[in-house]
């Protein structure tokens, strides 16, 4: 697996890409990015196709505009209060997309950030559910996977976190009625649930990645798309907007790296 060479254009900047589709055509919600590409992927949507989203500075103020990534808080301009019970009404009108990390996420897109092993007595103890749970039956819930190998993509996850299809199928009208975990985007490709029986399907895979790359990375029987070619390219303008003003850093190279 190797990066674009014709075109110069990095593997993690095909992620940022990949994460500002997700919330194209959103209209007016808060994008919620957890991780550097999502958060890149969300000012990036915002300065070309996506200008009505809404952006917080991960404390308590809603944002003008999409500063660099490594803004510091002094020079972050904040245009509204946004405490942490203004977070739950939006929470709960839905008019939010976040985007969250997964430790593990299955073919049904049930996501795990809590402990990795048996319950009575997990590996590794993570950050727990957090607000997983009610994010993904309220709302829009992406996920960002930085590193996709058989132990991220897993055919059932040790803990849910997050609710899939099957999960919120199961438990009813009251877990489905706002479910929509709308794209999986990892390091390998973009994968999406429109399959008949809502499990995982390869939307796109990135330049450089064939889709045997991505088969032989997940633990468990993908759906291939009939369509899944690759991963669009930035266009000029993108690219500047993310090696010049939102990432003159490059910190985006620390989370995917070439």
């Amino acid at each position: 697996m190797t990066d674009h060479h014709v075109t110069g254009v990095t593997r993690a900047e095909f992620c940022i890409v990949a994460c500002a589709d997700a919330w194209r055509g959103a209209g007016e919600v808060m994008a919620s990015p957890f991780g550097t590409i999502p958060a890149l992927g969300a000012r990036l949507a915002k300065l070309t196709f996506a200008p009505d989203l809404v952006l917080t500075d991960g404390e308590a103020a809603l944002m003008v505009g999409a500063p660099p990534i490594a803004a510091k808080p002094a020079e972050l301009v904040r245009e509204a209060a946004m405490t942490y019970r203004s977070v739950f009404d939006v929470v709960w009108s839905g008019r939010r997309h976040i985007m969250m990390m997964a430790s593990q996420i299955d073919r049904t897109g049930n996501q795990n950030i809590s402990a990795i092993g048996p319950h009575d007595r997990p590996k590794v103890q993570l950050v727990g559910v957090r607000g997983a749970p009610g994010n993904s039956v309220n709302h829009p819930t992406s996920y960002w996977v930085p590193d996709h190998n058989t132990r991220s993509f897993v055919e059932q996850v040790d803990v849910v976190s997050g609710v899939g299809y099957a999960r919120a199928a199961a438990a009813g009208a009251g877990a489905t009625r706002f479910h929509d975990v709308r794209r999986v985007v990892s390091n390998l490709g973009v994968f999406d649930f429109e399959t008949p029986d809502r499990t995982m399907r390869l939307q796109s895979r990135h330049p450089g990645v064939s889709v045997d790359d991505v088969v032989t990375a997940t633990g468990f029987a993908l759906t291939i798309g009939d369509d899944a070619a690759e991963t669009r390219l930035p266009t000029p303008e993108e690219l500047d907007l993310i090696r010049e003003v939102l990432d003159p850093g490059a910190l985006r190279d620390r989370e995917v790296r070439s």
